[in-house]
């Protein structure tokens, strides 16, 4: 089993960046969504409310990001040294909320022209908790970016071959891994052989992961990444196919163990 391809989302929600390598840190990727879209109440904006941010390509440099779309121009964006830090939230539900520093009103009306609505982007200069103790089998503490849940996200690409049997069999498109978002795409396993590695250690080259367990998905997943056109596979076909517990499988969370850098090709263990 190999590592195929690594993927970082410089701000939540926005289009995705391809890697050849990348450096693990204890809340991730390095560079993945450390930035985040907010409202006028401080609550994430994502794809599940505007499909337009995946005309939203960050890219990370250091001491800060760039801002590219179609149509505008490129903004360039420090990370905020100095200001009031403001409190926010991953979802309106969320009842915990992280201080986050502002990047100011340049990047905010770039944004805001972009997504056609007020917002503003903020900068999580320390990862926090923003998910309560007791609400997960694995808790990583405060080690979390602005990721939903985990700092990592890991797919199988032997699963998406089967999950697009599933949609071929109903005279449905199939769809890209791009699709589900994953940090790390992983080849050479057996179709949803990670439903049972949830609990168990992997080591990929030399780091080791823990596997929190499986990632229950959302409407962005029927979203196309590249045009922003949203539809109803693959959510229709997981739901009828890997509906456990009312929660849609694909894709298996992984908490970090070591830091320390990963490239494509690296080998993929799983540990009893």
């Amino acid at each position: 089993m190999r590592l195929t391809s690594i993927h970082t989302y410089p701000v939540k929600g926005c289009h995705r960046l391809d890697h050849d390598g990348a450096f693990v840190q204890p809340w991730g990727l390095a560079g993945d969504r450390r930035w985040m879209v907010v409202d006028a109440d401080g609550v994430g904006v994502t794809q599940r409310e505007t499909t337009r941010l995946v005309g939203l390509r960050a890219v990370v440099r250091p001491g800060g990001l760039v801002l590219r779309a179609d149509g505008q121009p490129d903004l360039d964006v420090p990370e905020p040294a100095g200001g009031d830090p403001v409190a926010v939230r991953t979802f309106r539900s969320r009842t915990i909320t992280v201080w986050a520093l502002p990047a100011g009103a340049a990047a905010d009306a770039w944004l805001g022209a972009l997504l056609g609505r007020p917002v503003r982007l903020v900068w999580l200069a320390k990862p926090a908790r923003h998910v309560a103790a007791d609400a997960r089998e694995h808790d990583t503490g405060d080690q979390v970016s602005f990721a939903d849940a985990y700092p990592l996200l890991l797919t199988n690409a032997a699963s998406l071959d089967a999950l697009n049997g599933w949609l071929a069999d109903a005279g449905e498109e199939p769809v890209p891994m791009t699709r589900f978002r994953p940090n790390l795409v992983v080849d050479g396993a057996p179709a949803w052989a990670e439903d049972g590695w949830a609990g168990r250690s992997l080591r990929i080259g030399d780091l080791r992961l823990r596997a929190a367990g499986p990632c229950d998905r959302c409407v962005v997943t029927t979203t196309d990444q590249e045009t922003g056109v949203r539809a109803k596979e693959p959510l229709r076909t997981l739901g009828r196919y890997r509906n456990v517990r009312q929660k849609l499988l694909f894709g298996l969370h992984l908490v970090p163990v070591d830091s320390g850098p990963l490239r494509i090709g690296d080998p993929v263990v799983i540990e009893p």
